[in-house]
C-alpha cells in the first residue's frame, strides 16, 4: 500500500487474515507524517507494517534518524524493508540498501527483520554481477547483525526463471526465505504498464502462458496459473524456503478477495 491506501485498507480489512505482512511504500509525494500514519493504521487494524526505507530519497542522515525514531515511537519499526529507491542519484548520503544497513540505525530504533529486494528478471538499470554481489553482501549483513530477514522479488508471468534465480540464490549461499513477487488480478493494460517500468518480460509467450493475450488489452487477468505452475514445480530442497508476495496493481481490496476465493478453493 502507499500512504495514501489507509482508507482503501480499512475498506479491505474483513478481506485479509490477521496478521499478514503489508508493505508501505516510501514514494516521492509522500511526507513523513503520511508514512508514519499509514504504519500505525496497518498496526491497529491488526496488521504487521511493514514500512519501506528508500535509501536514495533519503535527503540526510537525520531524515533517516527522524523516520525511524517516529516508527519507534509507534511500535512499528520492528520489521522494515530496504531498497535502494528510483532516484538515479541520491538525495543524500545513502547510495544503496547497503548503506542504510551499515549505519547501525536500524537496530538501534528496534528494528529486528529486514526485507530486501530480489530480481529474478535483472533490472532495467542494473547490472547482473552488480544485483548478485549486492544480494549477497546484504544478507551476509542481515546474518551479521543477527536480524531476521527475507528477500521480496520483482513480480513477473513465467515461473521458469523465478526457479532458476532460486536455485541460483541458494547456490551462493543465501538462505533467507523468498517471498516470490506476484501480481494481483488487475486489468492486462495496468500490468503491462507496471512490467514496463520496472523492466519485466511480456513476450507473446510468456503472456500466453500466464492467462492474458497481447493483442486483447481489456481484459482483466489473474495470477491462477503463474501460482499453480509454481506450486507444481517448487522443490524445497532445491529452492529452499519460499512465499508469495502479491502486488495490488488492481487495489488491496480487490486483491484481498481474490486470495480469499483461492483459498478457499483449496488453491492456496
Amino acid at each position: 500500500m502507499t500512504g495514501k491506501d489507509v482508507p482503501r485498507l480499512e475498506e479491505a480489512r474483513d478481506g485479509i487474515p490477521p496478521g499478514t505482512r503489508i508493505n508501505i511504500t516510501f514514494l516521492a509525494g509522500e511526507d513523513l507524517g503520511m508514512r508514519l500514519a499509514a504504519a500505525r493504521a496497518v498496526k491497529r487494524l491488526g496488521f504487521v507494517p511493514v514500512p519501506h526505507v528508500s535509501a536514495r530519497r533519503l535527503p540526510s542522515r537525520s531524515a533517516l534518524e527522524e523516520f525511524l525514531s517516529g516508527l519507534a515511537a509507534d511500535g512499528t519499526a520492528e520489521n522494515v524493508f530496504v531498497v535502494g529507491g528510483d532516484p538515479a542519484r541520491p538525495e543524500g548520503p545513502y547510495e544503496d540498501s547497503l548503506a542504510l544497513l551499515r549505519t547501525g540505525l536500524l537496530r538501534r530504533h528496534g528494528v529486528r527483520h529486514i526485507g530486501i529486494s530480489g530480481y529474478p528478471e535483472g533490472h532495467p538499470a542494473i547490472a547482473g554481477p552488480v544485483l548478485w554481489s549486492a544480494l549477497t553482501d546484504k544478507a551476509a549483513a542481515i546474518a551479521a547483525e543477527g536480524f531476521g530477514g527475507d528477500v521480496i522479488t520483482q513480480f513477473g508471468f513465467d515461473v521458469e526463471p523465478v526457479l532458476t534465480w532460486l536455485e541460483a540464490v541458494r547456490a551462493r549461499g543465501v538462505h533467507l526465505p523468498v517471498r516470490i513477487g506476484v501480481p494481483g488480478p488487475a486489468g492486462v493494460r495496468r500490468l503491462l504498464g507496471y512490467a514496463t517500468r520496472f523492466g519485466v518480460a511480456t513476450s507473446a509467450s510468456v503472456a500466453r502462458k500466464y492467462g492474458f493475450s497481447l493483442t486483447n488489452l481489456m481484459g482483466t487477468t489473474g495470477p491462477d496459473r503463474f501460482l499453480h505452475a509454481l506450486a507444481h514445480r517448487y522443490d524445497p530442497a532445491r529452492h529452499g524456503r519460499v512465499k508469495v508476495h502479491f502486488y495490488t496493481f488492481g487495489g488491496l481490496r480487490t486483491t484481498a478477495e481474490w486470495v480469499a476465493r483461492f483459498r478457499q478453493a483449496g488453491q492456496l
